[in-house]
């Protein structure tokens, strides 16, 4: 292979160029040159001492420039929306380091260069994206899953992309074919856990692989639907409108603590603004007791925006 050529990787919409093997990533083949994101080790544990101010601090955030402290696996730094460099600990797990790399590293790179990242489920419906949002063990991947099984698309796991095409249309942009899910989901779905890989440091969550339905386009972000556990009985559906969808959008941006830390506020306010009169806005509050997927995914199908309109079930 020439020299001047790198296997390299795609997702979130950047080339990303690693020292550590990603192999939840689609590969790609372009000019090393031209990568938008490099991930690359290096000492950083002289830059963290003079940062870290107390003891228990794990994380320093200010305008361009995250850094944080996993005890036990590494320091990582992510700066100017391109770089993201690994200082790693002694016997630390790769698999333990990519989970990072893949998730709080690409929402601050995210961030850092003003897209959006949704924590939640992303999926392709019609041509268009429904975002599934909610706080960690609400059920997004669950649900997605569900909806993968009905044939449908996925855009993104865990971390979603949103930003603004050249019309000022909401777009979500593809992250990476996988899924993570419990495995209490996997046996709801018939599934053998045997079968997938473990998430390191979470035995009963597993990495599901989904190539052949994968989304790799971006698309509009039409709706966003938001899971939340409830101690009632009763699946609960309800609409979120007004200036409850701008704290809707807040309290569901991955790692939203960079968000005053970085100085995004205003940037953050004015990219829900943006957003809320463009897309349906609903709230699912289901119960703990038993599965009610099923009627969950019909609900989202149901009240999808179609031609503009939502149709309500």
């Amino acid at each position: 292979m020439n020299n001047s050529l790198k296997l390299l990787y795609k997702a979130f919409g950047f080339t990303i160029k690693s020292e550590y093997a990603l192999p939840e990533l689609n590969r790609a083949i372009i000019k090393a040159d031209l990568s938008d994101i490099s991930i690359q080790t290096g000492n950083l544990e002289p830059k963290w001492q003079s940062l870290s101010k107390q003891p228990n601090q794990y994380f320093h955030v200010k305008e361009n420039l995250c850094m944080f402290h996993v005890p036990g696996t590494a320091i990582f730094l992510i700066q100017n929306g391109k770089e993201i460099i690994v200082s790693p600990h002694e016997d630390a797990a790769e698999d333990n380091i990519r989970l990072y790399l893949l998730g709080t590293c690409m929402g601050a790179i995210l961030m850092q260069r003003r897209i959006l990242p949704l924590h939640g489920s992303a999926i392709a419906i019609n041509g268009k994206a429904y975002a599934i949002v909610g706080d960690s063990g609400a059920g997004k991947s669950t649900t997605a899953s569900a909806l993968l099984r009905q044939g449908y698309e996925l855009i993104s796991d865990d971390v979603i992309p949103v930003s603004f095409n050249e019309q000022g249309i909401p777009m979500v942009t593809p992250a990476y074919p996988q899924q993570k899910l419990w495995q209490e989901s996997i046996e709801e779905f018939g599934m053998e856990s045997s079968d997938f890989r473990p998430i390191i440091d979470r035995e009963t969550k597993f990495a599901i692989p989904v190539a052949s339905q994968f989304c790799n386009q971006p698309l509009t972000l039409a709706g966003v639907f938001e899971l939340m556990k409830t101690g009632n009985e009763d699946l609960q559906f309800s609409s979120v409108t007004g200036l409850e969808r701008f704290h809707l959008l807040f309290q569901h941006t991955y790692r939203n603590f960079f968000i005053p830390r970085a100085g995004l506020m205003e940037w953050h306010f004015q990219t829900s603004a943006r957003m809320v009169n463009k897309m349906s806005f609903f709230r699912i509050q289901r119960p703990t007791s038993y599965f009610t997927t099923d009627k969950i995914t019909d609900f989202i199908l149901t009240n999808m925006e179609r031609k503009g309109e939502v149709v309500n079930g």
